[in-house]
């Protein structure tokens, strides 16, 4: 699909995409700020989820790269992880055109705001500074158990899956929550690519915006890791339990009202 955007459009696409790339990097929920954007300038609904794939594919692996090069994830222990996570890739991708949306749309504001509200009531949800880094590969059956629903979950819908992959490494694992930033985002872009494959498969991803978009997503992506592993927790928490509440009153207002 071709859209004829004048150079301001391309512009406010640009920015847009620095700092989704920036928020994705650190705590997840970058496609809160690129979807809308997408659909506000006429893209259809699936076209805007597959372009937006693209996108958050550099994004994500420029995140993944920078966590990978700072020694804050390992490739080796989590196969198992990577593996259920192209699975439930591939099923919810599929699964956008065979299955009606509305129940997920209608609950995933009550697991999102549940999520907020653990945070906050319980300060080592994200990690600790207690946990130690992990030294083996975790348990198989746990990593196919998280894996597989959250791979599934982004590749139908998206909305949070960073904070849905930080809340349950830290309650699976026990980890360090830079540990747990770095696995997070590894996964997201496992799943965003594998997906991505899925949609331009289907043909149903506008090429040029996505690169633009991704382009400065890992821009964004590169210095929100840097932020982050540089300022850590108290850094990252207050911007966590900001993006998850801002991704809870969006899903609110799109189901329910």
């Amino acid at each position: 699909m071709e859209l004829l955007l004048d150079p301001s459009q391309w512009l406010i696409l640009a920015a847009i995409g620095l700092i989704a790339g920036f928020v994705d990097a650190v705590v997840g929920g970058g496609g809160l700020l690129s979807i809308p954007a997408l659909l506000t300038l006429g893209v259809p609904p699936h076209i805007t989820l597959g372009t937006n794939k693209l996108a958050a594919s550099f994004g994500s692996s420029m995140a993944a790269l920078t966590y990978y090069k700072k020694q804050l994830f390992n490739p080796n222990l989590w196969r198992n992880a990577f593996f259920a996570t192209i699975v439930g890739a591939v099923l919810g991708t599929l699964a956008v055109y065979i299955v009606d949306s509305q129940w997920l749309e209608k609950i995933l504001p009550i697991l999102v705001v549940t999520i907020a509200i653990y945070t906050l009531v319980k300060p080592g949800a994200m990690g600790c500074d207690e946990c130690k880094p992990p030294k083996k590969p975790k348990n198989k059956i746990q990593q196919w158990l998280q894996g597989l629903p959250l791979g599934f979950y982004d590749g139908f819908a998206g909305p949070g899956i960073g904070a849905f992959w930080t809340i349950s490494n830290t309650a699976l694992y026990k980890m360090p929550i830079l540990y747990s930033c770095g696995l997070a985002r590894a996964m997201t872009f496992t799943s965003n690519t594998t997906s991505l494959l899925a949609f331009l498969y289907l043909g149903q991803v506008n090429i040029k915006i996505g690169l633009l978009m991704g382009f400065c997503m890992m821009i964004g992506s590169f210095i929100g890791a840097r932020s982050a592993i540089k300022f850590g927790l108290p850094f990252i928490r207050p911007l966590f339990i900001t993006m998850v509440l801002l991704i809870t009153a969006h899903l609110v207002w799109s189901a329910w009202f």
